[in-house]
């Protein structure tokens, strides 16, 4: 039997499965509270975006049920379970669409006429009237044929490829959970004033400004969907409450980190028993995070 190459897992893919792992083990009871959002990032020595993406993974598996305001609940997983292990993240996406729209900005600018600029402004008339509606799915339409416009200005079919593959990842499984938990009227609006700019512009021809604005917009967007997802305004899929209303489970409270990110020096993952003790509520740490 010949031997396989092994691929490097993704860095989300690794944090589900440890969490998949205890809750598969009664680690996790049913109904049970997960440790906070940033908790689970110090003790992964990872960023809190990296175990949004599993989090939120795990919930399209049925493991976990999200409550924006209540915390991360143990759920009945789905069956069988969606397969993510060749999936890139939504949030490495939308950092990848910054680098590549970013500089593709900046070359449509110097291609760019009236009557494409009209163009823009009618695509982005459209997006208005679907944020007032709200009418959710002709917004993401909108978005991707404003996004597609510029990208076909450069005339190089191997970026358009690759900014249209990038985009239409809003479609995938976890692209859509994202969006049920960040995108709302108030975000499309965001959208359409950081459009707005890009527009601008591009009608001036001032590539830095086009690239400058379009860096500004995915960054934001970016940060949209980076948000926490326990202080999240509302999901609107797979909320379950109990019947008297309130969340169940462990109400441990746990210590805040200061900061987002970890260094990469501690980019590992600790055993499950580390977990078991923080879902416990140990005030105990393992020597190597002090």
């Amino acid at each position: 039997m010949p031997i396989k190459a092994i691929e490097p897992r993704r860095l989300y893919l690794e944090i589900a499965a440890q969490i998949r792992s205890l809750i598969g083990n009664g680690e996790f009871p049913l109904n049970s509270r997960l440790p906070a959002e940033r908790e689970l990032a110090k003790q992964f020595g990872v960023s809190r975006p990296s175990v949004r993406e599993a989090l939120i993974a795990l919930e399209v598996e049925g493991y976990v049920d999200v409550r924006p305001g209540s915390g991360v609940f143990v759920a009945t997983p789905k069956s069988p379970a969606p397969d993510y292990s060749r999936t890139e993240g939504p949030l490495e996406i939308m950092r990848a669409r910054k680098v590549i729209e970013g500089e593709i900005a900046a070359e449509a600018a110097a291609h760019i006429r009236q009557k494409d600029v009209a163009v823009l402004r009618r695509i982005l008339l459209e997006l208005e009237q679907a944020a007032v509606a709200p009418n959710p799915s002709s917004c993401i339409s909108a978005d991707r044929s404003f996004h597609l416009y510029i990208a076909k200005k450069i005339r190089n079919n191997m970026l358009l490829r690759i900014v249209t593959d990038l985009f239409d990842q809003r479609s995938s499984l976890l692209g859509k959970q994202f969006g049920a938990h960040f995108d709302n009227p108030k975000t499309w609006t965001a959208v359409i004033a950081e459009h707005r700019k890009i527009i601008g512009a591009l009608a001036a021809r001032d590539s830095e400004q086009a690239r400058k604005a379009m860096h500004s917009h995915l960054s934001r967007a970016h940060d949209r969907w980076a948000q926490q997802l326990e202080h999240g305004k509302k999901s609107k899929v797979n909320s379950r409450p109990n019947s008297s209303g309130k969340p169940e489970g462990n109400r441990t409270n746990v210590a805040s980190s200061s900061g987002d990110r970890c260094p990469r020096d501690r980019r590992f993952l600790f055993s499950e028993q580390t977990l078991y003790r923080r879902a416990l509520g140990a005030r105990r740490r393992c020597s190597w995070f002090h």
